[in-house]
Parts: C-alpha cells; sequence; structure tokens
C-alpha cells in the first residue's frame, strides 16, 4: 500500500513539472518573428502601428511606448483597443492584446516630413515564457510637414469637431481649426497603491478644463468607491457659457482615494467625465472615458466595514449578486412595505368601490378573482412600463400625468361614484356581455376585465411615485440590459403591493354587509370615497384655492346627508350618534377649509393658516429659501456658485403630480428640525413636473427615472452614498442630514 502511495506522489510530481520541462528554448519564436510591427502614414497627421501577433503568444497593453527622437515633434494621445484582461504570473492582472493589435497614433507637430520614432513594447508566450522589453526605431515620412497648428486639418471627418463652430471672423484656416477632444485634453490614469488613483490631464495651449466638470465614477467592482477626488486649485475665469468657474490650463493633476471593501487584488473599471473649451470661446461636449485599472492587493487593516453605498445601489447589488428565490422573495417583501405609502394607498378605496358597486352579493370567492385580476393587471403593467422605461431611459409614467389624462380619469371617479349613489348602473352592452361570457364563462357584467383594466390604469395614473426598490430595479435593466431578472423582481414587487389589496378583496364576502339598508349605505361611503380620488387627482393640475375648495364641498355636503344639523332623535341608536359625530367632524372640518379658500391659503392641512384672532395668528412655517432649476446648465450655474463659497448642495427632484414629493414638503421640510439643519445648506429644487426634453436630460444626468430624489454635493461632486430615494419622514431625513453633516466636517467641506 506505501508502495502505491509513493508511487502516486512520484507520478503527480512529475506531471507538476512536465510542463516546465517541456519549454525547449529552441520550440519559442524568435521576437520578431512572435510580434510582427509595421507602420504606415493613414492620414496627414496619423499612423498606424499595427503588431502581428502570433498564435500563442500576446503583448501587454501598459507596455507599449512611443517617443518620438526628435524634439520638435509632438505626438497625440494614442488609441489603444480594449485588450482582455488576464491575469499574469509576473504582473498580476493586467490588460494584454493576442493575434492582431492596431494601434493609432495622432501627430500633434513634425516640423520635417521625416522623423524617427522609438516604439517600446513587451509580451510573453502562454507558456509561461516572457521576453524582455523590445525596442524598434521606425522611420515615419510623411507626405509634408506638419505645422502645431495644422494638427487637425482632418478634423472635419471628426464628427465631434465637425459640430464646434469657432466663433469670430476673419481666423485663417490654422487658426480656425480646432484639434479633437484627446489631443485638446489628454488624460492619463494609472493607480499609485492598492488605495489611490492618479489622473493627469496634458491639456493644449489655447484650452482650459473645467475643475467642477470632473468626475470620477466607479463601474466596476461593486466592492470599491470613490471616498473622495482630490482636485488642485485652478484659476478663475468668467467663461461664456458658465458665468465665473474655475479651469486648469496647461496640466492638472488629481488624486483619488479609494475605499475598499475586498483586500484581494482586482480589476478596477473607472469612468471619468470631464468638459472643456478653447480659448477663443468654443466648448467641446462633455467627455466620458472609461478606463480599467489593476488593483493590488489591501492590507486587510484598510477595509471599510461598513461599506454601503446608497440605498439603490444595495438593491442593485442584491440583483448583481443574489440567488433568483432570494431576490423574489425581497422584492415581494419590498412590496408589503410600499403598499402602505401613499402612492399605493388609493388603490385601496378603488378596488374596494369595484366590488362594493356590484349590484348583486359579492361573495368570497367573487371579490377574491376581482382583486387577483385588479392586482394582476397592476402589477404586470407596473413590470413592463418598468422595464421600457429602464431601457430607453424614460420615466414613462409621468407621461400619464397630462391634463387630459387626469380629467378623464378622475371623471371615471365621478361615473363611479354617481353609479354608487343610485343615479344609474353601469354595464356592459348586452352584446358585448354575451360574448364575455363566451370567452369567459364568467359573470355577465365583465367585471374581472373591468377591474383588470382599472388595475393597469392605476399603475400608471394613481401611483407614478419612485422609491428605492424600484430605481434599483431599473438602474440594474439598464446597466446590464437583463430585463428578465429585473422584470421578473418588478413583478414580484408588484404582488407585494397589491397582496393587501387581495386581503381586502377575498374578506369582502365576510365584511361588507349583505343587501339592504347597510349595503346602500355603504355605497355611499364609496362613492364619497370616489369623488376624493377625482380632487386628489385633480389636485396635480388645478390651482391650490380651487382644490381646497373641491375639498371643502366634499367634506360639507356628505356631512349634511349624515344628519351632521338634525337634532338626534331620544331613541337613537349607537350607529346613529356615532355616524351623527363624524358628520359634525367633516362639517366642522369643512367650513375650516372654506375659511381657508376666503384666506387664499392652498394647503388643506393648514386652512387657517394667517388668520388673527385676537392678536394671535396661525402661522405656517416661513417659506424655505430655495432655488428652482429645471435644466442642467442652471444647475451646474448653481452649484459653481456653491462650490465657491464652500456651501453644501441639496437637490431635491419634485414634480406637482409625484405625491411622495408633497408629502416631504408638507411633512419633513417643515419640520423644525429638518429645517434648521437645512439652513447650512443651499436647497436646490429640480422641477420636472412639465417632462421637457431639458428635464427628462435633467433627470438621466443622475441616473434617475423620477422624482421624488434627494441629492447632496459637496465641492460640486455627489456624494452618492446618502441618495435618498423615496419618501422618508423626519426621523429617517434628520438621520441623513446628520450623516451627510458628518462625512462634511471629515473632509473639510
Amino acid at each position: 500500500m506505501s508502495q502505491k502511495i509513493t508511487f502516486g506522489l512520484f507520478f503527480a510530481l512529475i506531471l507538476h513539472v512536465l510542463p516546465a520541462w517541456a519549454i525547449n528554448p529552441d520550440d519559442l519564436l524568435r521576437v520578431e518573428e512572435a510580434f510582427k510591427l509595421s507602420h504606415r502614414v493613414v492620414a496627414p497627421h496619423r499612423i498606424e502601428l499595427r503588431w502581428q501577433i502570433a498564435d500563442g503568444y500576446y503583448l501587454y497593453r501598459n507596455k507599449l511606448k512611443f517617443t518620438p527622437q526628435d524634439a520638435d515633434v509632438v505626438l497625440g494621445m494614442p488609441d489603444l483597443p480594449a485588450g482582455k484582461m488576464k491575469h499574469d504570473p509576473n504582473f498580476g492582472d493586467v490588460v494584454v492584446y493576442y493575434h492582431d493589435l492596431p494601434v493609432t497614433l495622432p501627430v500633434t507637430s513634425a516640423p520635417a516630413a521625416t522623423f524617427k520614432l522609438k516604439v517600446g513594447y513587451q509580451g510573453c508566450a502562454d507558456v509561461g515564457v516572457c521576453y524582455p522589453p523590445q525596442q524598434q526605431t521606425l522611420t515615419i515620412k510623411l507626405a509634408q510637414p506638419l505645422p502645431a497648428a495644422l494638427a487637425t486639418s482632418s478634423s472635419g471627418n471628426d464628427p465631434v469637431a465637425s459640430l464646434l463652430k469657432p466663433n469670430g471672423s476673419g481666423l485663417n484656416l490654422f487658426a480656425d481649426a480646432l484639434l479633437p477632444p484627446d489631443q485638446a485634453f489628454q488624460l492619463m490614469v494609472e493607480s499609485n497603491d492598492a488605495q489611490t488613483v492618479q489622473l493627469r490631464w496634458q491639456i493644449a495651449e489655447g484650452y482650459y478644463l473645467y475643475r467642477d466638470k470632473i468626475a470620477l465614477t466607479v463601474m466596476s467592482p461593486d466592492t470599491v468607491r470613490v471616498d473622495t477626488l482630490q482636485l488642485p486649485e485652478g484659476d478663475w475665469e468668467q467663461d461664456e457659457t458658465f458665468g465665473r468657474v474655475e479651469v486648469y490650463y496647461q496640466s492638472v493633476l488629481a488624486q483619488a482615494l479609494l475605499q475598499r471593501a475586498n483586500a484581494d487584488a482586482q480589476t478596477l473599471t473607472l469612468n471619468v467625465a470631464y468638459q472643456g473649451c478653447a480659448v477663443r470661446g468654443v466648448c467641446y461636449q462633455p467627455m466620458n472615458k472609461t478606463v480599467t485599472l489593476a488593483l493590488p492587493a489591501l492590507a486587510e487593516a484598510a477595509l471599510v466595514e461598513d461599506f454601503q453605498g446608497s440605498e439603490q445601489d444595495r438593491v442593485v447589488a442584491l440583483l448583481k449578486h443574489d440567488g433568483l428565490l432570494w431576490i423574489w422573495a425581497s422584492f415581494f417583501g419590498f412590496g408589503l412595505l410600499l403598499a402602505f405609502t401613499p402612492c399605493v394607498f388609493p388603490m385601496l378605496p378603488i378596488l374596494s368601490g369595484l366590488i362594493v358597486g356590484k349590484r348583486e352579493t359579492v361573495s368570497m370567492r367573487r371579490g377574491l378573482l376581482l382583486s387577483l385580476s385588479y392586482v394582476l393587471a397592476s402589477a404586470l403593467m407596473y413590470t413592463v412600463f418598468g422595464v421600457l422605461a429602464a431601457l430607453f431611459g424614460a420615466n414613462l409614467q409621468a407621461l400619464f400625468q397630462q391634463t387630459w389624462i387626469l380629467v378623464l380619469f378622475s371623471g371615471l371617479f365621478v361615473a363611479l361614484a354617481l353609479s354608487m349613489f343610485g343615479f344609474y348602473h353601469l354595464e356592459l352592452p348586452k352584446v358585448w356581455q354575451a360574448k364575455l361570457h363566451d370567452v369567459s364563462e364568467q359573470h355577465r357584467d365583465g367585471s374581472y376585465w373591468g377591474a383588470a383594466i382599472m388595475g393597469a390604469l392605476s399603475a400608471l395614473i394613481v401611483g407614478p411615485c419612485v422609491a428605492a426598490p424600484l430605481a434599483g430595479a431599473l438602474i440594474y435593466i439598464g446597466q446590464t440590459g437583463d430585463a428578465w431578472l429585473g422584470g421578473s423582481a418588478l413583478f414580484m414587487m408588484g404582488l407585494g403591493m397589491g397582496a393587501p389589496l387581495v386581503l381586502v378583496g377575498a374578506s369582502a364576502g365576510k365584511l361588507l354587509p349583505k343587501a339592504g339598508h347597510w349595503l346602500n349605505a355603504t355605497k355611499a361611503v364609496f362613492g364619497v370615497l370616489m369623488l376624493a380620488m377625482a380632487v386628489w387627482m385633480l389636485d396635480r393640475i388645478l390651482p391650490g384655492q380651487v382644490t381646497l375648495l373641491l375639498w371643502a364641498l366634499l367634506l360639507i355636503i356628505p356631512a349634511i346627508y349624515l344628519n351632521a344639523l338634525e337634532p338626534l332623535a331620544a331613541g337613537a341608536s349607537g350607529w346613529q350618534r356615532l355616524w351623527k359625530g363624524v358628520g359634525v367632524v367633516m362639517l366642522g372640518y369643512g367650513v375650516m377649509l372654506l375659511i381657508g379658500v376666503s384666506l387664499g391659503n392652498q394647503n388643506p392641512l393648514k386652512p387657517l393658516a394667517g388668520l388673527n384672532v385676537q392678536g394671535q395668528a396661525f402661522k405656517e412655517a416661513p417659506v424655505m429659501p430655495m432655488t428652482v432649476v429645471t435644466s442642467m446648465p442652471q444647475l451646474q450655474t448653481v452649484l459653481a456658485e456653491s462650490q465657491a463659497k464652500g456651501q453644501l448642495v441639496m437637490l431635491d427632484f419634485y414634480a406637482d403630480w409625484c405625491v411622495s414629493c408633497k408629502e416631504l414638503e408638507a411633512f419633513t421640510f417643515t419640520d423644525p428640525a429638518v429645517r434648521r439643519q437645512l439652513q447650512a445648506m443651499r436647497v436646490v429644487k429640480a422641477d420636472v413636473t412639465e417632462n421637457t426634453p431639458e428635464q427628462q436630460a435633467l433627470l438621466k444626468q443622475f441616473d434617475l427615472f423620477g422624482p421624488p430624489a434627494i441629492l447632496f454635493f459637496q465641492q460640486g461632486q455627489e456624494l452618492a452614498r446618502y441618495r435618498v430615494i423615496g419618501y422618508q419622514d423626519a426621523g429617517q431625513f434628520l438621520t441623513t442630514l446628520t450623516q451627510v453633516k458628518q462625512s462634511c466636517d471629515v473632509r473639510s467641506c
């Protein structure tokens, strides 16, 4: 037995070292055969270098060097292909090239038609043998010398340069030409150590870079984030586009400090955003560069234990890394939590009204099927439009907040209310009823179809709010294109949101009264609720005083029907006394609303604000100073001004049709403790009510699909970790503000 074990170990050792013995230096290709380098001039100011790489060999991206041997020759940034990530035994995670490597090299200046170019490179064989660094000196022959100003003479073929129209007149051909953006602002990015990334821009003469337009975002992995981006001070200039701004000339060196939750060596993918202009007044479009770097291993002591992004970022991480069943369960739970928010709660009287509004007695089975029809259609519509919004980058629910749609839907609620009051009965024509009976074998009034249609419309019109789970799912779909996983998660969230509605529908047969006087009274109550839904929707488009008057009428008139002004009979029952009390309360509050209308108030929760009674005034809290923006240029101006003053900025995305936005204004922002915290910040409201292209672009700039959303900015950069999506009450929001302030203190805001 021991002999077998010894022989097995010896055989394994032979297999382990056999590949090393098998490498014969005579079998390796010579370096010039493994990596055949050629070159050609493809344009007056562009050279193409090409390596033909033999099978089983590769070149390192970071070992490519291009150095002109003539002092007056200036080269632009080389255009390198993406390459392939490889874990190399010598250099760790690196980008390498196989088979064919074309590199385009711009020539910015070449006083002579012929110059020498030294090209450095290094490669290896897949068997594990690496060649030493190589250098070749090439003789480049241009058609004619290139003065510095002639470097972009062919930029007319550049789609970006062709869009840039220079100002002024009387300029000669060479002065009129603009450098391509990669030549005007040459970017180099490298990792200094496991927690630091260095960014350097070489800026051409006559061009400058905006300080507040420089931003750095980690695209992957999720375990790394940018903690701070350290930028040097620039020069203050009066810019034609953005006013007084801080800019950089010639060169700028920035350093990004990273926070990591994983100590292993890994590949880092960054998005670098920046924008610059030519001195003569021509500005380039904002630029984004994707850069891949190898991060070395990190000491365990430097790990961030409480690493977490915003709530929507954690939802995105859940979708990317967790199992399907856990994702579905989590989103069903998210939906249950959202079921009790103002965006979903209005669906309860809609569904209950549909069930109560039927002429026949509603059984438990029928109530369950009606509510399932409503909820499934709502969840399905929520899913379909959510996926489309993520793929096409638009909040499609916002499209349904147009005036004519809201008026039409409000009219539908009024029609349902009048039906419940007994003015008429709503049912499909007899011919339609017969066809539906043949197809579905359901009840003749087609109510399941009606419930499904109302569920689909309710998902689009009644509750257009965005919460963190919804935003996270939309971001995940937009980033990955995985519409199936994201869509199924949204469907589960829709089912969670509708679960309480299903319970209400299923219990209708037990909880709701049977035929008779009580059933008629119940229908009347739900008729009033339907009218309330109509007023609630019209509040998005009508002036505040008009809706306040409608609320007053909706309280006063039903109160009269509840005998609020009639004396109780001597032998009145307990129920009669209860409804009498409800009527008196409704009447009293309705009168207060009428007084509020006469005072010019608009908030139904504070109808007597401004009323002076014996020298005492019911006053609303003073209006919080707020700057309103509706486009990205307006916001950039505000951020630049705040950055110059060292102010923190809170950006609140708002729309008149967003229920949670109004909740934030009415309850959260009016809290005294919240207002005290906000006094130290500049509060900016991004109004996206009209859903114009400029407002859509403003949302898209921050990967938002709709309001409500609250973002915080320090030195022109968003503190993404503290982003708030959806509604937060005063207590939760105070915690967020405290964390933002603490972060700002640590970073010396």
